[in-house]
């Protein structure tokens, strides 16, 4: 106990920075509890835990047990407060709603939230819509009255069991349901006078303006630096950026701000220096940064006020405190706050890649700094020669680099089943060509927009096509991108205690992160791929093929789907093959049956393909000798296969299915979700 006491005063200072992760715990602990009852088993002992340990005399764990239980009921409280109706199934209705935003899609396509009209109630008492505008469309502005026909759907939920949960995204996000306007949308009415509408309406200026102005992919990136809208942006674009580790420079986040803050800082200084009689009288420096500070919050509510963004956004405001009082300017404990204060009142951001991968990198690069070898790479030398400060330099960029990449794969790996194995590289180049040509070279074009100098335009398309060539060239690389499959929530958790283990404490006990990051690695490595993947709908499923590629039963899969499926098995979407070319199956416009060789046993499978009902007596004999039946109708009581009958009766109750064959397990979307409101089934 002396030993244990020992370490907990010279770590004394770093304790208050496991607060936000005990909250964190909390919260996950919440989102991964699928039922009530074990949720509130949960609260029940965290409450018994700090009980038992303020009795024990050990107040750091009691604070610990009691901020566990401070984030499942945070978690509790935000999902009593955002209730709201979900669709209950597909309709066709005609719609009379209010264009709360109007946001720009690659290829023309326009994404619509709505909310009903006066007097017009949506399908299901929902409250909001996302609606999607295809082919040729009129320019829908924030706040006008719209009136459509259009086919709706409940948010589509978990595809693959235990990947993303698209469903879980949208209901925090306030829809209720998702849709695709059949034919023309009309506008009823042009948005009202007054400022409530004001900063969507700048938002789509500012987004027409620029892709006007720089038309193709230079101009859907640069839009998406200035508003945060990134639904424009060609997907082979996009995927390039994430190929190449360069992502995050997408969504507006720390660098995007520093800049920001930076520059109108200096040039407030610059200009209100040229004022003698204010230099004389007013601190201008402490009015820089507080001019600075406010143009990052015009900007973070410009970009929609996501979670990177509103990050972001707090530790520059909290720099900018630190600067004006003489402190220390950044800290874990300054992410710490921030990380706090998101937590408290978005604890679903938590799940989301943004917010894990912006807090993880920034936390690697602090730690690093805040470390012995930081400190040395970053001391201050008086008579060092210059070759000895720029080769400190160049080993702290290699450093930060290598520390961020490190911190990042691991989530990217989880989230999206790929990482770019050249992001370290890339970053290298790209943040420091971000910061000093592409955003300068962005904000000079907006100034002389509004100067009558539109021909600084086409030099920030050429910084900003400079970028998209980078990241190009990056993901074109021979072995650019390591891709794994579906890595387990478990394993996941493991490895980011060992990382937070690694980072937020400075006594030789921190390495002991290196056993948990291990043992990540090994569930991850370790971890059963599934054989067999059905739709929610039985309209759709896909085979793992001994070679890792995915064969799917109909000849027309949705992009969505297949890159959800090849995700969870690691394989590329690209490579995915209708099963009728395969010699193991045989497919019919009524049927596909396919013959699986696994563990030195055969399995067939059986699905409908086909909309006409197939005769009993070719039927019935084919579901007896088929060890699973998949199909999107209610099949008869007769049909009998030796194991699994997925149809639709059963996946009503189970959404999304995966088996593996072997141990014949299978595992549901239903068993993930639980009894949340955000899932139909």
């Amino acid at each position: 106990m002396a030993g244990w006491h020992r370490w907990l005063d010279a770590e004394r200072a770093h304790l208050p920075l496991w607060l936000p992760v005990a909250l964190a715990a909390g919260i996950a602990l919440w989102f991964a509890l699928p039922w009530a009852p074990w949720r509130q088993a949960a609260a029940l002992g965290a409450a018994a835990l700090a009980g038992g340990l303020v009795l024990a005399g050990l107040r750091p764990l009691a604070w610990m047990a009691l901020l566990l239980l401070a984030g499942l009921g945070a978690a509790e409280l935000r999902l009593a407060l955002n209730h709201h109706p979900v669709l209950a199934g597909r309709v066709f209705a005609t719609l009379t709603a209010r264009v709360e935003s109007a946001e720009p899609l690659a290829f023309g396509d326009q994404r619509l939230v709505l909310v009903p009209a006066a007097g017009h109630g949506l399908p299901g008492g929902t409250t909001r819509l996302r609606m999607r505008l295809r082919g040729e469309q009129p320019q829908i502005p924030a706040g006008a009255i719209v009136t459509a026909r259009a086919l709706l759907s409940p948010p589509s939920g978990i595809a693959v069991p235990g990947g993303y949960d698209l469903a879980r995204r949208t209901w925090f996000d306030g829809i209720g349901g998702t849709g695709v306007a059949l034919g023309q949308v009309a506008i009823v009415a042009a948005p009202p006078p007054g400022p409530g509408l004001w900063l969507g309406g700048v938002r789509s200026r500012l987004q027409a303006l620029i892709t006007a102005r720089m038309p193709g992919e230079a101009g859907a990136v640069s839009a998406a630096f200035v508003t945060g809208w990134q639904g424009a942006i060609p997907p082979a674009t996009a995927q390039a950026m994430r190929d190449a580790g360069l992502a995050h420079l997408l969504s507006i986040s720390g660098l995007h701000i520093a800049v920001v803050v930076g520059s109108v800082s200096l040039m407030m200084r610059w200009l209100l220096g040229l004022w003698p009689w204010l230099v004389l009288r007013v601190p201008v420096p402490t009015l820089a940064l507080a001019a600075g500070a406010l143009a990052g919050l015009a900007y973070t509510l410009l970009a929609g006020a996501q979670v990177p963004t509103v990050r972001a956004v707090i530790a520059a405001c909290i720099v900018v405190v630190g600067l004006m009082l003489g402190r220390q300017a950044l800290s874990l404990r300054l992410l710490a706050a921030a990380a706090f204060a998101i937590l408290v009142v978005r604890p679903e951001a938590l799940l989301g890649a943004s917010f894990q991968m912006s807090f993880a990198a920034v936390i690697g690069i602090v730690a690093l700094y805040e470390s012995r070898l930081g400190k040395w790479l970053t001391a201050v030398r008086e008579d060092e020669p210059w070759w000895q400060w720029l080769a400190r330099a160049a080993a702290s960029l290699l450093a930060s680099g290598l520390v961020a990449e490190l911190a990042l794969s691991g989530i990217g790996l989880f989230h999206f089943g790929r990482s770019g194995l050249y992001g370290i590289a890339a970053n290298i180049v790209a943040i420091p060509y971000t910061s000093f040509v592409v955003m300068p070279a962005l904000m000079l074009a907006m100034l002389g927009e509004a100067l009558g100098l539109g021909w600084l335009w086409p030099l920030a398309g050429w910084a900003m096509q400079g970028l998209i060539d980078l990241a190009d060239f990056t993901a074109s690389l021979p072995g650019a991108v390591i891709t794994s499959a579906a890595i387990p929530g478990p394993a996941f958790a493991l490895g980011a205690a060992g990382g937070l283990w690694l980072a937020l404490w400075r006594s030789r006990a921190r390495w002991w992160g290196l056993a948990p990051i291990t043992g990540a690695v090994l569930l991850a490595w370790a971890a059963a791929v599934p054989d067999l993947l059905v739709s929610s709908d039985g309209r759709h499923f896909a085979l793992r093929l001994p070679d890792g590629r995915l064969a799917h039963a109909r000849e027309r899969v949705g992009d969505f789907l297949i890159d959800n499926w090849a995700e969870a098995v690691g394989s590329d979407p690209a490579s995915a093959v209708w099963l009728g070319t395969l010699p193991s199956a045989r497919c019919s416009a009524e049927s596909c049956v396919a013959d699986v060789e696994h563990s030195g046993r055969r399995w067939r499978v059986l699905a409908t393909t086909g909309r006409s009902l197939i005769p009993r007596d070719r039927f019935a004999p084919a579901c007896a000798a088929a060890d699973i039946v998949v199909s999107d109708r209610r099949l008869p009581y007769w049909c009998r296969p030796r194991w699994l009958k997925l149809d639709a009766a059963a996946l009503a109750h189970t959404g999304a299915v995966a088996i593996w064959l072997a141990p014949q397990r299978v595992a549901t979307a239903a068993d993930a979700a639980g009894d949340r409101p955000w899932q139909p089934h």
